[in-house]
């Protein structure tokens, strides 16, 4: 099994990115840039607490950054992190194809007997 140096921070990153509001308030940030959170609450049918809670799950994982001017939040995307995502993701995507070659290798053996 493969061992990662950074395995909690993988698992923060994909809890993070499996709800799919979660996906849209991170795509919404991509889209627009810094957002308040009201705003942010604004776009979405649920209230501002659910939208904080949710917007917390993605600040611990690090896909984004929050940032204060006295009352108001600020909320800015912050994609540096998904390097272990997309290192884990390459990993399996190189596992996969090292399969399929190999598999095509037994059909064009298969065919020549």
């Amino acid at each position: 099994m493969v061992e990662y140096s950074d395995e909690e921070q993988l698992s923060a990153l994909l809890k993070a990115v499996c709800d799919s509001t979660r996906r849209s308030l991170l795509t919404l940030l991509c889209q627009q840039g810094p957002t308040r959170v009201t705003d942010l609450a604004n776009c979405f049918d649920m209230s501002l607490n659910a939208i904080s809670k949710h917007i917390k799950v993605l600040e611990k994982s690090g896909l984004i950054i929050r940032k204060t001017m006295g009352r108001t939040h600020w909320i800015e995307a912050d994609l540096n992190q998904t390097v272990a995502m997309e290192s884990w993701l390459s990993e399996l995507k190189s596992i996969w194809s090292l399969r399929l070659d190999k598999l095509e290798q037994l059909l064009e053996n298969g065919d020549k007997q």
